[in-house]
């Protein structure tokens, strides 16, 4: 059963990760439209803070 809860977690780890990917880079589009270079600079760092880049 264990070994069934870490694999529950993982697949959770991953679904959760890739959400927070999706949003990121919803974010970004949306900056870079809005020619917002500031919040580009700041969500690519955000980006690079967690690996997703």
């Amino acid at each position: 059963m264990n070994k069934n809860r870490q694999e529950i977690l993982k697949q959770a780890a991953s679904i959760h990760r890739e959400s927070l990917r999706k949003s990121l880079e919803h974010r970004l589009e949306i900056a870079r439209a809005n020619g917002d270079d500031r919040l580009v600079r700041q969500l690519e760092a955000e980006a690079s803070y967690l690996h997703m880049n």
